[in-house]
């Protein structure tokens, strides 16, 4: 039937144009870095995150010695009915929930960039490559964080029936000793990071956002102060590495002479023009 061959070409060649845009956008990812400046960028990352590791491992330890037992018997007790919103605010940073509503925007946009051509192709390319950076911002600081979580094993609150920060069972793999990293921590400080590093627009809110997902962790006696600091850090950490991988290709931020790396933001046609010369498919 001639309406059903041209039904199934015109199938045929949107999938075709699918898995180009999707297979264009894995090869910028993984080719060398050509970033003149990445040296700059590199050096100034490793003070920062040299500081950030500083910081935190002073705040974990005096968390941990000072702080975890005392604020646990502070919250409330577990299956208290007033806490459902909790319940529902604290599912926003579960990592499954954040990932797969990110993987599925990069698939939506892998659909439709084949169905358009000029400055509308250009920009939903553009926005697709700062999708896949939130993506793998996320991605990877949870992948890190569930390796440490799985060696460290860490009870939950009140796992062994005392409020006590110290109860270790090391590769344990189970549930109960999985407490540090807070793995809410970190994606939604890693989805914080990446959207605003993106969209510094959205910087406050998505501080917020943070701040309450860790915040609801204590509440729901899931985890420790110490574990949401861990947790933030990994998070905050990892997408900062995963934003220098991007710019180091020069893959939608940019280096400055003194190593800043910053978002390329703005509607701006040559800029987009160059964005889909990267990314074209049939």
């Amino acid at each position: 039937m001639p309406g059903s061959r041209a039904g199934i070409g015109a199938v045929s060649h949107e999938t075709a144009g699918f898995f180009a845009v999707a297979a264009t956008a894995l090869s910028q990812l993984v080719q060398s870095p050509s970033h003149s400046r990445r040296a700059e960028a590199g050096r100034r990352l490793a003070w920062h995150v040299l500081l950030l590791i500083a910081a935190a491992a002073v705040a974990i330890v005096t968390l941990m010695y000072l702080v975890d037992a005392r604020e646990i018997v502070l919250m409330p007790r577990r299956g208290t009915r007033d806490l459902w919103p909790l319940l529902i605010l604290t599912d926003f940073g579960k990592a499954i929930n954040v990932l797969g509503l990110l993987l599925a925007t990069l698939f939506g946009v892998a659909l439709f960039v084949p169905r358009l051509r000029g400055m509308p192709r250009a920009r939903l390319l553009a926005f697709g490559l700062r999708v896949e950076f939130v993506f793998l911002a996320v991605l990877f600081p949870i992948i890190v964080g569930e390796i440490v979580k799985g060696i460290v094993g860490r009870g939950r609150p009140f796992v062994g029936g005392e409020p006590y920060g110290f109860n270790f069972v090391h590769f344990a793999d189970t549930e109960a000793y999985a407490s540090f990293p807070s793995s809410h921590a970190v994606t939604a400080f890693a989805l914080a990071f990446a959207v605003s590093a993106v969209w510094p627009r959205a910087r406050l809110a998505m501080l917020v956002y943070a701040l309450l997902i860790g915040g609801s962790r204590l509440v729901l006696l899931a985890h420790h102060p110490s574990d949401v600091v861990a947790g933030a850090l990994i998070g905050v950490v990892g997408a900062m590495l995963v934003r220098y991988w991007f710019a180091a290709r020069r893959l939608g931020f940019a280096i400055r002479s003194d190593g800043v790396i910053s978002a390329l933001t703005g509607p701006h046609e040559e800029r987009l023009k160059r964005v889909a010369h990267g990314l074209s498919a049939p």
